[in-house]
C-alpha cells in the first residue's frame, strides 16, 4: 500500500492509503496492506482505495478490499481514477460500490459526466490535483473573479468545486497556504460558476485512466 494522507481533523487523523498497480492482485493487496497497517502502528485505515484501474487484477483487487473492510482493517473503500465504464464493470461482480472515486478534476478538465455518474451511483467525487498543477491560477477570467471576492484565484477554484458537491484535497506544506485553503466561506453566483464551467479543455495534468488500465501501470 501507499500512505498518502494523514489528515488532521481537530484532535484526529483520517488516515487515507491507497493500493499501487504494483501491489493489485488479491494476495498482494492483502499483504501490502497489512504491511502498510504494520507501519502506521495502526489496526486499520478510514479509506483504503485502488490507486489505478488495472484489468489484469481488476476483480480480485476490489473483492481484496472488501475482505480488508469486512476484517475492520478499512473502515470504508473506493476507488481513484475509474472511469464510467470502469465502475459499470466493477458493479457487475461488487459485493459492495466504492464510497469514493479520486479524480483528476479542474477548470480545465470539469468532468461533468463522471461527476454526474459518481452522483447516480451515490459516489462521492473527490479531486485530487483540483488547481491542476498550478497551470490553471494564471487564467485572467480566474484572477478577474478572484479579484472582485478579495480571494486567491486557488480559492476561487476550491470554491467552485465545493458548490459542485466535491470532495477537495489540495496539497500543501505551507501553513499558510494551508490555512488559505479553509477560507472558502463566500459564494460563487451562478454566472460565475458556468464561466468556470466552460474553461474546459479536457486537458490532464496525469496520466489517462484507460491506458493505465491496459497497461497496468502509469506511464
Amino acid at each position: 500500500g501507499e500512505i498518502v494522507a494523514l489528515v488532521h481533523l481537530g484532535d484526529d487523523v483520517f488516515i487515507i492509503d491507497k493500493v499501487t498497480e504494483m501491489n493489485q492482485g488479491h494476495d498482494l493487496t492483502i499483504n501490502s496492506t497489512d504491511f502498510s497497517l504494520q507501519q502506521l502502528g495502526t489496526d486499520y485505515v478510514d479509506l483504503l482505495l485502488v490507486h489505478w484501474p488495472v484489468a489484469e487484477h481488476f476483480f480480485e483487487t476490489w473483492h481484496a478490499l472488501e475482505e480488508l473492510k469486512k476484517q475492520g482493517k478499512a473502515k470504508s473503500i473506493g476507488v481513484s481514477n475509474f472511469t464510467q465504464s470502469q465502475l459499470e464493470l466493477l458493479k457487475t461482480q461488487a459485493d459492495e460500490m466504492p464510497v469514493v472515486n479520486q479524480i483528476e478534476t479542474h477548470p480545465y478538465l470539469t468532468q461533468q459526466p463522471m461527476i454526474a455518474f459518481d452522483k447516480k451511483m451515490s459516489i462521492v467525487t473527490q479531486a485530487w490535483s483540483p488547481l491542476g498543477r498550478g497551470a490553471v491560477l494564471d487564467n485572467p477570467m480566474l484572477a478577474k473573479m478572484a479579484k472582485h471576492h478579495g480571494k486567491t484565484p486557488a480559492q476561487i477554484i476550491l470554491r467552485w468545486d465545493i458548490q459542485r458537491g466535491i470532495s477537495i484535497i489540495p496539497k500543501s506544506q505551507t501553513p499558510e497556504r494551508i490555512k488559505e485553503n479553509t477560507e472558502l466561506d463566500f459564494e460563487l453566483s451562478d454566472d460565475e460558476m458556468s464561466m468556470l464551467n466552460v474553461m474546459n479543455k479536457f486537458q490532464r495534468t496525469g496520466n489517462e485512466p484507460e491506458l493505465v488500465y491496459e497497461l497496468g501501470k502509469q506511464y
